[in-house]
């Protein structure tokens, strides 16, 4: 009889993805996240933003403008609607199921936890891209990590897995710090959008892993 540790495949890469995607960045978001529903003000919030707003000139302002711009809606859809486009045409059917999964569903994700948390957005200085939503978590930072890890999830086979990672975490590192840099988040907004991201990516993989397995394989074989 097929067992559940069999069908789950526990393998070491799987518990590691278990721990480092799923269980630790949860932890991450449930810690930031009670703080925040509690009205609470962290420590490093003010200190990093002020650190970031002490080192603002006209070049890291272009900078900065750019890839908060390139993190935003207009630009991330047509890329993710362009890959989903491409793994449909391959016939990769659980693969662009996991592409849609994951984007729709941190993007869904974020706007009920902005408009749950409530939080506003930190008002240190005038911003250069003023934002009227909520704060926690950082919407940009959460749908370029969820993209981020769908990418390197997808391309990890492949012989680019180590360009697409670097590229991927480089997009998402110039991206979060672009809202920090214009004042527009907390450093505690982008930490908890990023766990939120790999939690759910992360946890989606291995549920369509774990459901694959389980239909390809039968009790008894």
């Amino acid at each position: 009889m097929t067992t559940l540790f069999y069908r789950l495949q526990l393998r070491a890469p799987t518990l590691i993805a278990l721990f480092i995607g799923i269980l630790l960045p949860f932890y991450i978001f449930s810690i930031l996240a009670s703080e925040v529903a509690e009205h609470e003000v962290f420590a490093f919030d003010q200190p990093l933003l002020m650190f970031f707003h002490a080192h603002a000139n006209t070049q890291l302002d272009s900078v900065m403008l750019f890839f908060t711009h390139i993190g935003s809606a207009p630009w991330v859809v047509p890329f993710e609607l362009a890959l989903f486009a491409w793994l449909v045409y391959k016939r990769l059917r659980m693969d662009a199921l996991f592409a849609f999964l994951s984007l729709t569903g941190a993007a869904a994700l974020n706007v009920l936890a902005k408009n749950f948390f409530a939080r506003s957005r930190p008002d240190f200085w005038i911003s250069l891209q003023p934002e009227t939503t909520f704060s926690f978590p950082s919407g940009h930072s959460m749908n370029a990590m969820a993209l981020a890890a769908l990418l390197i999830i997808l391309g990890w086979k492949s012989k680019a897995r180590w360009l697409i990672t670097a590229i991927s975490a480089c997009f998402v590192l110039m991206v979060s710090v672009s809202r920090l840099y214009l004042g527009v988040h907390y450093p505690s907004d982008v930490m908890a959008a990023w766990a939120a991201a790999l939690t759910w990516v992360v946890g989606l993989a291995l549920i369509l892993k774990w459901r694959h397995t389980a239909t390809a394989t039968r009790p008894g074989e």
